[in-house]
C-alpha cells in the first residue's frame, strides 16, 4: 500500500525483457520490498551502490507505461508504507488500471500548470471532480472531468519533484482510480441492480 506521495526520483538504467534496473537513492531498500515506480507496485529483487533491479511481467510492460521507457528516463519512486508513516496523500494500492494520453500540460500562472489527461472507458465512472486519483503514482485532485478527459492543478512542489514536470503532450501516464471511488460505484451498482 501506498500514499502517492513520491519521495525520490530514480533514473532508469536499463530496461530488459523481464526487468527494469534504476538508479536511485532509496534508504534502507531490502529484497523483496514492494516499491511502485511510477505507481506500479514491483517487487525489489537486486540492490547494490544505489542500482535497484525489479522483475516486470509482460503485462505489466504491455498495461503501464513502464514499457515506454528508456535509459535515462526519469521515475517517481514511493517506497510501501510501514507503521507509523503519515497518510499525506490517498490509500494508492500500486495496482495500475491504465495507461493514458497527456492531452495538455500548460502553465496557469503563480507557478501552477494545468495537467489534462484523457478518461480511459475503464476509468469513467471512477473519476469526480475534487475526488484523488494516481497519475504515475503521485495523489492529486480532480479539478475538471468531460466525458472523454480530465483535469488536476500541479502545484510547483509537485513539478519539481516528480517527473510530471518532464512530461509532454502525447506521453502516456500511469492511472489509478482512488478505492473510495471503486466502492461507491460498487454500492451504486448494487442498488440499482435491486430495483
Amino acid at each position: 500500500m501506498f500514499t502517492g506521495i513520491i519521495n525520490h526520483l530514480g533514473t532508469v538504467k536499463k530496461r530488459t525483457k523481464a526487468a527494469l534496473v534504476i538508479v536511485a537513492r532509496i534508504p534502507k531498500p531490502r529484497l523483496g520490498a514492494s516499491i511502485a515506480i511510477n505507481g506500479v507496485c514491483l517487487t525489489l529483487v537486486k540492490t547494490k551502490s544505489g542500482e535497484h533491479s525489479f522483475d516486470v511481467g509482460p503485462e505489466t510492460w504491455k498495461r503501464t507505461n513502464l514499457g515506454a521507457l528508456a535509459a535515462g528516463g526519469m521515475v517517481n519512486i514511493e517506497p510501501s508504507l510501514r507503521h507509523g508513516d503519515e497518510i499525506g496523500g490517498h490509500f494508492v494500492s500500486g495496482h495500475v488500471d491504465a495507461a493514458a494520453k497527456v492531452l495538455a500540460l500548460e502553465p496557469w500562472g503563480e507557478g501552477f500548470w494545468r495537467l489534462r489527461v484523457e478518461l480511459p472507458a475503464i476509468l469513467r465512472g471512477l473519476v469526480a471532480v475534487k475526488g484523488s486519483i494516481a497519475i504515475d503514482g503521485i495523489s492529486l485532485t480532480v479539478t475538471a472531468a468531460g466525458a472523454n478527459h480530465f483535469e488536476v492543478m500541479l502545484v510547483p512542489h509537485t513539478l519539481q519533484n516528480t517527473n510530471l514536470g518532464r512530461r509532454k503532450v502525447s506521453d502516456k501516464v500511469n492511472l489509478e482510480a482512488d478505492p473510495l471511488a471503486r466502492y461507491a460505484m460498487a454500492a451504486a451498482q448494487a442498488l440499482r441492480s435491486k430495483q
